[in-house]
């Protein structure tokens, strides 16, 4: 038997997770990128150790894609746009996180509900992302070509560009202003920090 659970975030409740990004924002304001990303990808690690339900797993896919997005060298974020998706990572860096990743079932709770408002802030990269994927996969297919190691070449700037173009349009359009390989969680690719919204979460 499976249950579906649906609850909803007010302001206060997405209060209580901008201060807590705040707070990691602070205590990682020292570490590099790279540190950032390691923990990150430390925490996907540390989440296969333990029996996590669904519902959190495909939240942990995405955070897979946030770190591909600023790791992969075809992507090549312009670094304004990487900054902006490191910034959503370094919640993902505190061990004294909103629950503690060792507590059994739910320990990766906050981090699901921290990651479903990173996807939606980053909505527009996420998309831009997922194309330019499933565009170099298919092409790579298509020319005989092996994508996973294919860094930055000719035939995929063009496309590159244009959905990085796409990305700023579209955000600046909902905000109003612009601003490599993942972790290894997912064995294949599957398809804030502003605008905190309320919202309905739905997970099962």
């Amino acid at each position: 038997m499976s249950i579906s659970l649906n609850f909803e975030l007010n302001d206060r409740d997405l209060e209580h997770f901008q201060k807590a990004q705040a707070a990691a924002k602070e205590s990682a304001k020292d570490r590099t990128a790279d540190d950032i990303i390691s923990c990150a990808s430390g925490l996907l690690a540390d989440a296969q150790k333990v029996h996590i339900p669904d519902f959190i797993k495909e939240r942990l896919l995405r955070l897979d894609d946030m770190i591909a997005m600023v790791r992969d060298e075809g992507w090549h974020l312009p670094e304004e746009d990487r900054q902006r998706v490191l910034s959503a990572l370094v919640y993902f860096c505190d061990p004294k996180d909103i629950i503690p990743d060792n507590v059994e079932v739910l320990g990766f709770l906050d981090d699901a509900v921290m990651i479903e408002l990173c996807v939606r802030e980053l909505k527009h990269e996420l998309e831009a992302y997922d194309d330019f994927c499933d565009y170099r996969e298919h092409e790579a297919k298509r020319r005989g070509l092996d994508a996973s190691q294919l860094g930055r070449t000719e035939w995929l700037e063009s496309r590159r560009d244009e959905l990085v173009d796409r990305m700023h349009v579209r955000r600046e359009r909902d905000f109003g202003s612009g601003y490599g390989s993942s972790s290894g969680y997912a064995s294949t690719r599957q398809s804030y920090t502003r605008g905190w919204r309320p919202g309905i979460f739905k997970f099962g």
